[in-house]
């Protein structure tokens, strides 16, 4: 037992509680953990065997879509349990069909992990990409229960490569097999001495292929993206995802700069006051708020933005777009770049990409592009606008790669279920 651990799990909870009044995430965090345990045991049912899944957030949960998916169609007499760390996940996704539970995770506590795994008595577990929490891996080796991390990615810099990492080290080594994105992955693992690593590839890839196959009808956005009268001809249409307020800012200077653009912007935070100052500091360009539009007649000419003040509906705006900017790159972290490069558009981003595998080859191709400023950006965007040949190139590098990389939920799939079990796409 690591006490600096298990220090840490409560002093989490315990800022979340001081915070929670001034802090709507930590607000919903405490509200969903006030007798989580006593929940659990009394709505799961045990008329069936229970596969759990977990996901840190709602961008994970788009990572093992595909997995809870495919389990499904192959064993629809299993339940599906899936938890969440984040209220990003939960609150979006509970009451929904995906599964037949959805709950917050119990904090990483040796009580609760014993108390939830008594809960649900899953026949396996399977994690996505970044969640590896001590004590309920533990228990779940101890009690024999199938183990796997799904689309993990390792890096160099993180704990279980450092010498003070051994604590870290004996979590891997309790999966029961860990599926990586990429070959370097396998290879880091294999240098501390875990081997139970299959390299099968980023789920990501296959959620995004699929949905981008689907019908989409979003008249109202439609309508704001063909509406170029006022213009005086034709407009492109720049899709900005998963925004925070520096990208927003650069996204305001650029638009200033570039008459013949329109932008659909759908910030990564729709919460009234955020919503508030991104349509004040677009004022120029008479934005509209999705939410409020009830009307194709409301639809106005002159605006030049469209602010989609709604959750779930990004991976669809991008269809409609000439051109994407993928926001977080200035903060913590690009957003998912692989949600627009389906669509065949290219991609710019902040500087803060080089720990995703998507971006960096994307890059490197000349799918997307980098920038460090609001005039880098009017450069990139003005060059796809004045060269539809160099627009279209950067595109189809988008798709290719996106396509090519497909195929990891198969692989998965084939190697979580019973040999017999033979997975067809």
């Amino acid at each position: 037992m690591n006490p600096l651990y298990h220090l840490g799990i409560w002093l989490y909870r315990l800022i979340a509680i001081l915070i929670s009044p001034f802090h709507t995430k930590a607000a919903l965090f405490s509200k969903g953990h006030k007798g989580l345990i006593s929940k659990i045991q009394q709505e799961v049912k045990h008329d069936s065997p229970i596969v759990w899944f977990h996901c840190a957030s709602l961008g994970e949960f788009e990572q093992g879509y595909p997995i809870i998916e495919g389990y499904r169609r192959i064993q629809p007499d299993h339940k599906i349990v899936v938890t969440f760390f984040s209220p990003s996940g939960y609150e979006v996704l509970k009451g929904k069909s995906i599964a037949d539970w959805v709950f917050y995770l119990p904090l990483d506590t040796n009580r609760n992990a014993r108390l939830f795994l008594d809960a649900v008595l899953p026949i396996k577990a399977i994690f996505i990409k970044y969640e590896f929490w001590t004590n309920y891996l533990k228990a779940l080796k101890m009690r024999e229960i199938p183990t796997f991390v799904v689309s993990a990615s390792f890096r160099y810099s993180q704990p279980f490569f450092k010498w003070y990492g051994s604590y870290f080290r004996l979590m891997l080594k309790m999966f029961t097999r860990l599926f990586v994105q990429e070959k370097t992955s396998e290879l880091l693992l294999n240098q501390i001495g875990v081997s139970n690593v299959v390299v099968a590839g980023d789920t990501r890839f296959d959620r995004v292929w699929k949905n981008a196959q689907k019908e989409c009808s979003l008249h109202i956005v439609e309508l704001f993206c063909s509406n170029s009268v006022s213009f005086g001809g034709m407009v492109d249409v720049c899709v900005a995802g998963s925004t925070w307020p520096r990208d927003e800012s650069l996204l305001c200077k650029a638009l200033g700069s570039l008459k013949n653009l329109k932008m659909i912007l759908a910030p990564h935070e729709v919460d009234s006051n955020h919503i508030d100052l991104i349509m004040e500091q677009f004022a120029s360009f008479t934005p509209m708020r999705f939410s409020q539009i009830t009307h194709p007649s409301m639809v106005l000419k002159k605006s030049r933005v469209l602010v989609v003040d709604t959750i779930g509906t990004l991976s669809s705006l991008y269809r409609f777009g000439s051109m994407a900017y993928v926001g977080g790159g200035f903060d913590n972290g690009i957003h998912n770049t692989l949600e627009a490069a389906v669509y065949g558009i290219p991609v710019v981003f902040g500087p803060r990409y080089k720990k995703f595998n998507e971006a960096v080859d994307l890059v490197r191709q000349g799918g997307a592009f980098s920038i460090r400023s609001s005039q880098e950006m009017i450069t990139q965007l003005n060059l796809w606008l004045s060269n539809r040949d160099q627009q279209t190139i950067a595109g189809q590098v988008c798709a290719r790669y996106v396509q090519n990389h497909t195929g990891a939920t198969e692989k998965v799939l084939n190697s979580i279920m019973e040999d017999s079990v033979v997975v067809t796409s």
